[in-house]
């Protein structure tokens, strides 16, 4: 038994399902239609090319191949935290992929080797999909968390300041932004833990259901999968954090304000 499929016409009828929404944001002044056309013309695209593409690779199924494009995922998600946080792209790049690259790897490794145990680790099907779940939400989590972190920083850099001269270490006095940037990376995924089955059936156990699979089967794999994202994430704001702060402050433990987007009054 497998997916029923969806054909093109039945995907305009859902699209066109959208137009309501323009309406009533134009009724009351929300100036998002152009972003909205644009953003799901996009997905649509995107996913194209990535479905012609993703089948090419899963029958090759060559092991430095299928490598090479998780690395090339990570690039990608790298360019894209930079994009979203205070810090120029250069100086935090380097910093936010090793903190991609080492929990994603080390996780795919062992959950593709000890949890499911299949023959191949590197085997395309498993790795590029448990991979590309593992680092969206990494690449969410570092956007939140680096952005909590040195916006807090840069705002509250006078009481930053007044903690080292009253004798706190460097690691002290950022300690309440660091804190505050590891929950608010981490907490939309422990929520989604905690209310998972009771409020939502999460993607991966519904795909794995419509595909055939027996209902424990995708609750098992689900609970794996959810595990090892919250695991991957937390690991990855923590190293983000602490890579790219290392660059960030001179040997007074002052901000180097030349690395930030925009300049910011003393």
């Amino acid at each position: 038994m497998g997916v029923e499929p969806i054909g093109t016409l039945n995907l305009i009828f859902l699209v066109a399902l959208v137009i309501p929404i323009f309406i009533f944001n134009r009724s009351i002044g929300i100036t998002q239609t152009k972003k909205i056309i644009i953003s799901i013309a996009r997905m649509v695209i995107q996913l194209t090319i990535v479905g012609i593409y993703l089948q090419y690779i899963f029958d090759l199924n060559n092991i430095w191949l299928n490598i090479a494009y998780i690395i090339v995922m990570m690039v990608v998600a790298t360019i894209a935290i930079g994009g979203s946080i205070p810090i120029k792209r250069t100086i935090v790049f380097l910093p936010v992929l090793i903190s991609l690259l080492i929990p994603n790897i080390l996780m795919l490794l062992f959950f593709n080797g000890l949890v499911i145990q299949i023959d191949q680790i590197f085997e395309a099907k498993y790795i590029i999909t448990i991979g590309g779940m593992l680092l969206g939400n990494g690449l969410n989590g570092n956007m939140i968390g680096l952005s909590t972190f040195y916006n807090g920083l840069i705002k509250n850099e006078e009481v930053y300041h007044y903690d080292l001269m009253l004798g706190a270490t460097k690691f002290e006095a950022l300690k309440p932004y660091f804190k505050e940037a590891v929950l608010v990376s981490v907490n939309p995924t422990i929520a989604s833990i905690a209310t998972i089955g009771l409020v939502s059936l999460p993607g991966m156990m519904t795909g794995q259901i419509l595909g055939g699979t027996i209902p424990i089967e995708a609750i098992r794999y689900q609970i794996a999968i959810m595990i090892a994202i919250f695991i991957t994430k937390y690991f990855n704001i923590y190293l983000a954090i602490v890579l790219s702060s290392k660059n960030m402050f001179n040997a007074k433990c002052q901000m180097k304000k030349q690395f930030l987007k925009e300049e910011v009054p003393s």
